[in-house]
């Protein structure tokens, strides 16, 4: 298993419509994230900043997201999601949301 931290921010005028969307997310689109192996998943909100958390407990990342980027029904999600944000300058070319480094972690 691998932990997996992201980054981005949310437009204030975005953030009760982003947070209404996430409370009542689609059964497809959470079904997809289950299929890719992603597993104990959380969004949390501070000052304008989104971050997420993830556990990631396949063999294949790349393909696992591959996988969600081609569902017609998350593209669909995330084509009302990504109007909501601003992605952070420093991200890295192909992210949108910006990888976050783990500096620790304790069980």
């Amino acid at each position: 298993m691998k932990r997996y931290g992201s980054v981005i921010k949310i437009k204030p005028d975005k953030l009760e419509e982003y947070k209404k969307l996430h409370k009542d997310i689609w059964p497809g689109v959470a079904k997809v994230i289950t299929e890719c192996n992603i597993q104990n998943y959380s969004i949390f909100h501070k000052d304008g900043y989104l971050f997420s958390y993830f556990e990631y407990t396949g063999k294949d990342y790349d393909s696992d997201m591959k996988k969600m980027a081609a569902d017609p029904t998350t593209q669909k999600w995330w084509d009302i999601c990504k109007p909501m944000q601003i992605p952070l300058d420093t991200r890295k070319g192909g992210e949108w949301w910006a990888e976050a480094e783990e500096v620790f972690h304790q069980d």
